[in-house]
């Protein structure tokens, strides 16, 4: 039989609290664990020990850098390695005490817990987050009917930039240079997106859940293209 389409599709990205409120899951950077962070134990065997026990210095720096807009990313992969060095790195709170040393004195006192960017950009390395995103929205673009919705909160800046890309291209119409007479590559928009800039929670949400201060919500809709 047929598959039938969906009406809405709903992306709340990154980790989940209750993932963030079992230390050993190894996501949280305030509970001693082991350097895990897996979002699914059972199919990725990559973790954060290991990557953080053997990628070279200039790819550690490369995804602290990318992946967590680590300002400091060069100076705390060179203490991982030195560290490393002399022993595994194997816990969490090994590797926060680890950046703790790698940063300068004021920056551990100033703009938030100084692990917080490294831990964002293991976790995004261990689980290929932004591929899956890439795959998945566009998935879900294909399965959805016509007139349904795709929501998507995203948590930090490379979420959104990724979701913003995508649903900007997919509601593009004709891309023909604008001195051709007539259209001749056919591209027409497949949706129609509903937030010109993404939506953030009010005070008042904040206040009850600090956790949705960062979120970014976009929404765009499936237009009938048949």
């Amino acid at each position: 039989a047929e598959v039938p389409g969906v009406d809405c599709f709903l992306f709340d990205l990154g980790v989940s609290s209750p993932q963030l409120d079992i230390p050993e899951r190894g996501f949280s950077y305030h509970e001693d664990a082991p350097l895990d962070m897996r979002m699914d134990p059972g199919n990725n065997t990559l973790t954060a020990a290991e990557v953080i026990n053997h990628y070279n210095e200039a790819d550690l720096t490369r995804i602290l850098r990318l992946y967590g807009d680590e300002k400091y990313a060069a100076r705390i992969a060179r203490k991982v390695v030195e560290e490393r060095a002399k022993a595994p790195i194997e816990t969490t709170l090994q590797l926060v005490e680890v950046i703790k040393r790698g940063i300068p004195a004021a920056a551990r006192r100033s703009g938030g817990h100084p692990a917080r960017k490294t831990f964002q950009a293991l976790r995004i390395e261990v689980n290929h987050e932004l591929d899956v995103l890439d795959r998945g929205l566009r998935a879900a673009v294909r399965w959805a009917n016509p007139g349904g919705r795709i929501c998507v909160i995203a948590y930090h800046s490379l979420e959104d930039r990724i979701v913003k890309h995508i649903f900007t291209e997919l509601s593009r119409g004709c891309t023909c240079p604008p001195d051709l007479p007539v259209c001749v590559c056919g591209n027409v928009p497949i949706l129609k997106v509903r937030t010109r800039k993404p939506l953030v929670a009010s005070d008042e949400e904040v206040a009850a859940n600090p956790r949705s201060r960062s979120a970014l919500t976009r929404v765009a809709v499936k237009l009938d293209v048949a």
